[in-house]
């Protein structure tokens, strides 16, 4: 079993901050770094693929219009520097929604909604970055990301563009008010569980290990 093979040896991938049975607990050569084996203390050698807790990084990083309690942005027990530090230090790629405050937050150049893939910044060889909408890979939604990536050759294209056929993930309202407001004559839209808005397609899994392998990973190698 193995996440792939590059010259001939066998390529493993550790994946931080995610479900202990998700996704990639499924796939063979994936290293599962989930809550209770905390991802931060991550010391390789293995390249990444992170998915950092988004909740302080989002367009809702306060709570929302009702939370009781005022939170901080960024606030995430230092889980996205860890995951940036992981990917630039071991190689691999990271995962967040679009317009993540940590982009900013830690100058990583933001990348075109269309699509395509930028340099990153950061004056750290071999890092990019770019957008792309999980819908085309099987998730429910558009569910637009942003992906930063860092390896020793230059990524390949992924399927650029919106999702067709599929809502946002995040339609952008403030309030029910809002809702009602601009959306006066359609037919109330059945809203995810929070398990199905942050669940990542196996086909989207397969492409982020390609991503970090460095080379090219079909559902055949993986499950060899």
């Amino acid at each position: 079993a193995r996440a792939g093979r590059r010259d001939g040896a066998e390529v493993v991938i550790a994946a931080l901050f995610v479900e202990k049975n998700g996704v990639y607990s499924t796939i063979p050569g994936c290293d599962v770094w989930d809550i209770e084996r905390d991802a931060r203390t991550y010391a390789g050698p293995h390249r990444v693929i992170a998915h950092p807790p988004c909740q302080r990084w989002g367009r809702y990083w306060s709570g929302g219009p009702s939370a009781r309690v005022r939170r901080v942005k960024g606030d995430d027990d230092g889980c996205f520097a860890s995951a940036l530090a992981s990917v630039k230090r071991w190689g691999g790629v990271l995962e967040h929604p679009e317009a993540s405050h940590a982009w900013r937050a830690f100058d990583i150049v933001a990348p075109p909604k269309s699509g395509g893939w930028i340099t990153a910044g950061l004056h750290h060889p071999g890092a990019w970055t770019c957008c792309v909408e999980q819908g085309h890979y099987g998730h429910p939604a558009r569910k637009a990301t942003w992906l930063f990536y860092v390896g020793d050759v230059a990524p390949f294209d992924l399927t650029w563009g919106p999702c067709t056929g599929k809502r946002r993930l995040d339609e952008g309202f403030h309030s029910s008010t809002e809702r009602v407001a601009r959306r006066p004559l359609s037919a109330p839209v059945k809203r995810l569980t929070n398990e199905q808005r942050l669940a990542t397609p196996r086909a989207f899994a397969l492409e982020l290990i390609s991503l970090a392998s460095g080379f090219a990973t079909t559902e055949a190698t993986v499950s060899a």
